[in-house]
């Protein structure tokens, strides 16, 4: 039997590289053939799962976090030049405890640090994802950071017709918000990074007066472009600024690893992450492996840690949709790296008796 493993990360537990070897070893042991896929839709382990895809290395740099502090981030280049970001690892809301996240005072100048570091090795094709960001910004302290590195007095103008004219880019982001507006990133996503109600306000304001600076100043205007508004707007900084493009991040990575192909010849489908439950239907990755899987007839198995409104994703296709976590575990008991380990062994040996 082949089986191949394209999960998501297990969210504030295992990696998706970590969830698919884990099973890949147990089922193994049952006889199986098994192709390990790391998977990513963006956000937490786009980096180790493109790299692992495409090839190269993973390296490190001094940046600073969102509230200036000085972290090292990493980042990848892969084998044929291209420099894979996941920008949350400069800006990422995980940097911050609850107690400092503040939309308001955090900024995505650690981002506009691993563009420039990259730039300076080479690098003029980028991969970036956008997901898990604690930022509110709208890309001004990217900005501000390429600017400081990449031109000589630093403008906005100059920057935009500098080597960052060379430069392609590639967002990978689910997320098809406006900049601004009711459904803009201040009042989508801000008052989960930290903001008031008051703070929603200003940050959207704010976001609306940076567009109209923008338009200004570039001679046209894409804050209402889709994705404008993902991590707080720092998809509309590249779309204005870089002539960026937005792709799904799931599809995007289906499609650089040519995963049509490899799951040719497969009797099962193994995907999954840390929850699943109707919003899984809308565009996450588990849903596009599902679209991939229906599209040649291969069963396509969701193997999460919960599951809830199984109907529903039975009846969206999944041949199967199975949680691994007893009903007598909390989660802040399933959420211990072996103890997830040692669950999915468990599903293994219920499923694929010997």
């Amino acid at each position: 039997m082949k089986i191949i493993l394209a999960t998501d990360s297990y969210k504030g537990c295992l990696t998706s590289e970590e969830v698919e070897n884990t099973l890949a070893e147990h089922l193994s042991g049952k006889g199986a053939e098994t192709i390990c896929l790391p998977m990513s839709d963006g956000g937490e382990g786009m980096l180790e799962a493109f790299i692992s895809s495409m090839g190269g290395e993973i390296r490190e740099t001094e940046v600073h976090d969102p509230l200036m502090r000085p972290i090292t981030a990493r980042y990848g280049i892969t084998t044929d030049g291209t420099a894979i970001i996941e920008t949350a690892k400069a800006c990422g809301i995980t940097l911050l405890s609850p107690e400092e996240r503040n939309p308001m005072k955090t900024t995505t100048y650690g981002v506009g640090e691993i563009i420039a570091e990259a730039i300076d090795r080479g690098c003029r094709n980028f991969i970036t994802g956008l997901g898990g960001s604690g930022t509110s910004d709208c890309g001004k302290g990217m900005i501000e950071a390429l600017s400081h590195r990449l031109t000589e007095r630093g403008t906005v103008e100059e920057l935009a017709y500098s080597v960052m004219s060379e430069c392609r880019f590639t967002l990978a982001s689910d997320v098809r918000n406006p900049l601004y507006g009711p459904y803009g990133a201040a009042y989508t996503f801000a008052a989960q990074k930290g903001a008031s109600s008051e703070m929603i306000k200003i940050l959207d304001e704010q976001a609306k007066d940076f567009a109209l600076l923008s338009a200004r100043l570039l001679g046209r205007d894409t804050s209402s472009t889709p994705g404008a508004g993902a991590a707080g707007g720092l998809g509309y900084a590249f779309i204005q600024y870089f002539g960026a493009t937005v792709k799904s991040g799931a599809d995007l990575l289906l499609d650089t690893i040519d995963f049509d192909r490899k799951i040719q010849g497969a009797d099962i489908i193994i995907t999954g992450e840390g929850q699943s439950d109707k919003q899984t239907l809308m565009g996450k990755l588990p849903e596009r492996i599902l679209h991939r899987g229906l599209k040649y007839d291969i069963p396509v198995w969701l193997v999460s840690g919960r599951i809830n409104h199984r109907e529903d994703l039975l009846s969206a296709g999944f041949a199967r949709a199975e949680k691994i976590t007893p009903d007598t575990m909390k989660t802040s008991e399933a959420i211990i790296p072996d103890n997830a380990r040692s669950n999915l062994r468990t599903w293994v040996d219920r499923n694929f008796p010997v």
